[in-house]
């Protein structure tokens, strides 16, 4: 024998349609006309962290917590502690452990400042520490040794009388 259970009784009719309901919200459940994804692309600036804040009145967007960016348009990767870019001044400042990658060179320090129209990297060290840069610096003379002068050029060799 079932147990009464009043609350079941009384609600049968709404526990019943409760299934088509789902069904309904699911079936109908379809964008908006007007309503767009947002797709990255090449001008995006995209940001992963653990919380995000952004403020539209001041335009200030705020990224706390295992911060990843991602910058295609200027060849930029970067981790950080925290993030926040200033959309109306164009510069994005990070802080805490700042690693900066961008073709192959790459920067670190405790907060790096982006000024994105100049394309200038701003980098300050912990109290005592220094900031550390590496660059890669194409060598037109792969070959030859620091410090000595280039191998004379060698006159092609004349064919010889008689033959």
């Amino acid at each position: 024998m079932m147990p009464h259970l009043p609350f079941l009784t009384r609600h049968r009719f709404a526990i019943a349609l409760l299934p088509f309901t789902l069904l309904s919200a699911i079936a109908l459940n379809t964008p908006l006309p007007s309503a767009r994804s947002q797709t990255a692309d090449q001008n995006s600036l995209i940001i992963n962290s653990d919380v995000q804040e952004a403020n539209s009145q001041t335009g200030i967007f705020t990224s706390r917590g295992n911060v990843q960016i991602n910058y295609p348009a200027r060849q930029i990767q970067a981790t950080a502690a925290q993030a926040q870019y200033f959309s109306q001044e164009r510069r994005i400042v990070l802080n805490g452990d700042v690693y900066i990658l961008q073709q192959g060179n790459s920067i670190r320090g405790e907060n790096v400042t982006y000024l994105i129209d100049e394309g200038r990297f701003i980098a300050t060290p912990k109290a005592n520490q220094q900031v550390q840069s590496i660059y890669i610096v194409s060598d037109p003379n792969p070959n030859q040794l620091p410090g000595t002068p280039p191998a004379p050029a060698v006159p092609p060799l004349a064919p010889s009388p008689g033959s």
